[in-house]
């Protein structure tokens, strides 16, 4: 997605169109790569950054891997910083082409969150001070729970846990101050929750893909258990990953395959098309939005019912990378700590 000439990321590779409920070999329309954005750019900045830093621990495996990253995310960098503010606008690129894009536009206009995000990265890798000094100038943005469109929390996670600094110190009190502030309001909205669940605490918390909201809320609770060493945070966590099991109004258990009450009619191509009556397992569904953009005819309304099983129903029931992606790292994290625990107590 990279434009080897420049360092500029394009927006995302699409068809003009959604295909239908097909499976990927019948998937013969043609796919356009389309603008390159400054959210993108710096996105593949901060995860190419990133990968260098871990790949680096494999050069003799992955022999060239780690630099060629550092390299895609410095070129990333360069780019942005030339076009700094330049948003994706499929409508006004739609007046100028043909055939119009369609699929969904996910239009970023906000950007010091991704600009943090791969301030952050890079320093942490590379240690240059150029890095610092957006770090500096960001630290103090109000970023929200990590999406599609938040990135600045995930800039907050990979200061916090760097442990050489450079010798040039990162104002590490006032992540950690705002990372256990955040931990502690979605505590004490938990107490008025029916289920005990964090997730659930505020109607906010359910819109469309609310069951990355559950996730995400429980890596930020779980990083700020690693920081206070509280099980508070711990259990905290633990209660949002019960929600996705099914400790909800609902009943359901959004992940595929899992439970003896679980999702089973995906808005999900291959588990539609395959001709086989039970979904992929492993997905997890977006859950409870009453929103309702995809105008199904919904049983409940409230918002902590507002879920469909039904693979008409896009808007609470479709499966998509960034709701899946926080909950590998939720169910990892307790698997690895619950393991830390036996053995301590072994």
């Amino acid at each position: 997605m990279q434009d080897p000439a420049d360092g500029g990321v394009y927006n995302k590779c699409t068809n003009a169109v959604f295909d239908g409920m097909i499976m990927p070999d019948s998937a013969v329309k043609p796919r356009y790569v389309v603008q390159k954005s400054t959210a993108a750019t710096l996105d593949m900045a901060a995860v190419a950054a990133q990968a260098a830093r871990i790949l680096a621990r494999f050069r003799k495996e992955l022999p060239g891997l780690s630099d060629s990253c550092l390299r895609i995310a410095e070129k990333a960098w360069s780019w942005a910083e030339k076009h700094p503010d330049l948003a994706y606008d499929q409508n006004a690129m739609n007046k100028l082409f043909d055939p119009k894009i369609v699929t969904g536009g996910y239009g970023d206009k906000k950007f010091t969150d991704e600009w943090f995000w791969a301030a952050s990265e890079l320093y942490v890798t590379t240690g240059n001070k150029k890095y610092k000094e957006l770090i500096d100038k960001y630290i103090g943005e109000p970023f929200g729970l990590p999406s599609w469109s938040e990135t600045g929390l995930l800039g907050y996670y990979s200061l916090i846990r760097d442990k050489k600094d450079m010798g040039m110190r990162v104002d590490k009190d006032t992540i950690r101050i705002r990372l256990t502030r955040m931990a502690d309001q979605y505590i004490q909205a938990s107490r008025q929750n029916a289920f005990l669940t964090v997730m659930g605490g505020r109607r906010m918390d359910f819109n469309w893909g609310s069951n990355a909201n559950a996730a995400n809320q429980g890596i930020l609770l779980i990083r700020v258990y690693f920081l206070t060493h509280d099980q508070l945070y711990l259990d905290a966590a633990l209660s949002n990953l019960d929600y996705i099991c099914g400790r909800n109004a609902t009943g359901y258990c959004f992940i595929t395959g899992i439970g003896s009450f679980s999702t089973m009619h995906p808005h999900h191509r291959p588990s539609v098309a395959d001709g086989i009556p039970d979904p992929v397992p492993g997905l997890l569904a977006g859950g409870p939005n009453p929103g309702e953009q995809d105008h199904c005819q919904y049983k409940f309304h409230e918002p902590e019912t507002a879920y469909m099983d039904s693979d008409c129903a896009y808007a609470s029931n479709e499966i998509a990378i960034n709701w899946n992606a926080p909950l590998v790292y939720l169910t990892n994290a307790i698997e690895a700590l619950q393991k830390q625990f036996m053995d301590k107590n072994h």
